[in-house]
């Protein structure tokens, strides 16, 4: 009987909540660094801004208010030089479901898609029936893919249609690409046809606040999606938005409207009156952003060099709040403590210090690699704006990290 359902598992990033919270039901003390929930609440404005809106119960376009989208459009110009016309702009209910959308509006199609990467990508192209094609990387390549790598995968095409999925900065590695990395990249895409979709929904978090998008290199096929629930710390509220290229297909872009007529309907409106708030003023932004990455940019900093110091390797972050640490150089050990296997490592960790990380397994890698998702956002805000310090600030990541380093040297 079972065999008539899909086979699909649940979120892995929302397994690791989940397993964590019954530790801390069962009193045990958990450091969070599996789950990437942005520990910064939306500028005041904002929420301000919802609770003024929450009389507004009406349904709004499938693809979103108007004036909203006059916003965002004039908001990506001005912080990385973004052309995109608000009509080639959809709002929607969170940024998974746009890219859901956009896998199902072919009816088959080769899904690039480079390992490693998050967690939902593959999942999503399985259900829209399309032909997985994984790109390999490497911690020597920084878990970049490039132009020979997207070569080599198109070798495997099954279909005429093609779909590229980049994320960068990247889930679950913090990474960001070049801009002539890009360039190469764009040109290869360019070269096979390739729609891309550019998820930068961490491109706001850039750590050095010089985010490159796609789309200005590889204009006659990029779709680019980002939202409000990293940078402006909204991942619960569901608001994302999808950048069409100028001159998309008229058949396209009426199946991606017609799929959100019939799935998602339209985001919620007090959520897009907020959003106007979120985007009509860049200058307030700004602030509010230079002040997280700040932060953020100071705690992966101090991650990834107390985790190299033991031979843990990682690359600093350049975006987001994630590092992927490579277990590998204590393989030996951990392989004598019963422990092959990314699930192994991050279950016995988890079991015998407390400290919650994702394996490599969820993010495309198999399962002999030894590599985890660290998320560094066990953290809160300070309540008065001063200067982060991470001992006083950030005890949680410092403990953390702590039982990491600890945890190998015993092994």
């Amino acid at each position: 009987m079972n065999n008539i359902f899909r086979e699909i598992e649940e979120s892995q990033t929302l397994l690791i909540n989940t397993q964590s919270k019954l530790l801390i039901d069962q009193n045990k003390k958990v450091v969070k660094f599996g789950f990437g929930q942005s520990p910064f609440l939306p500028p005041k404005s904002v929420l301000e801004a919802l609770k003024e809106s929450v009389n507004h119960k009406e349904y709004t376009s499938v693809q979103g208010d108007p004036e909203l989208r006059d916003y965002i459009s004039a908001f990506h110009k001005q912080h990385n030089g973004l052309e995109v016309e608000p009509n080639n702009i959809l709002v929607a209910p969170g940024t998974k479901i746009l890219l859901f959308n956009i896998l199902m509006a072919f009816k088959k199609a080769d899904v690039l898609i480079p390992a490693p990467s998050w967690v939902s990508y593959a999942p999503q192209a399985k259900l829209a029936g399309h032909h997985i094609i994984k790109l390999h990387t490497s911690f020597e390549e920084r878990w970049r893919i490039n132009s020979k790598t997207i070569v080599e995968g198109a070798k495997h095409k099954k279909h005429e249609a093609s779909i590229l999925i980049l994320n960068y900065p990247g889930n679950p590695d913090g990474l960001t690409y070049s801009e002539p990395e890009l360039i190469d990249l764009a040109r290869t895409a360019k070269s096979l046809n390739m729609l891309v979709i550019s998820d930068e929904i961490y491109g706001l978090l850039n750590h050095n606040q010089a985010h490159f998008s796609f789309l200005n290199y590889y204009p006659e096929k990029t779709i680019t999606t980002t939202g409000l629930s990293k940078w402006c710390g909204a991942g619960g509220w569901r608001f994302g938005a999808a950048f069409l290229y100028k001159n998309i297909e008229p058949e396209f872009k009426q199946a991606l409207i017609g799929i959100g007529s019939e799935t998602y309907s339209c985001a919620a409106a007090p959520v897009q009156i907020a959003a106007k708030t979120a985007y009509k003023n860049f200058n307030d932004t700004k602030d509010y952003l230079d002040y997280q990455i700040d932060i953020l940019k100071n705690i992966g900093n101090f991650c990834s060099d107390h985790l190299n110091s033991e031979k843990i390797k990682v690359h600093a972050p350049q975006g987001g709040f994630y590092i992927f640490p490579d277990f590998s150089f204590h393989k030996e050990k951990l392989n004598h403590r019963g422990i092959m296997t990314s699930n192994q490592l991050c279950e016995r960790l988890l079991i015998e210090t407390g400290v919650a990380l994702l394996p490599a397994t969820a993010f495309g890698f198999d399962a002999d690699n030894l590599v985890a998702r660290l998320a560094y956002v066990d953290f809160k805000e300070p309540k008065e704006k001063h200067p982060f310090n991470i001992t006083y600030d950030g005890p949680n990541i410092v403990e953390g990290i702590e039982k990491i380093v600890n945890w190998i040297e015993k092994s």
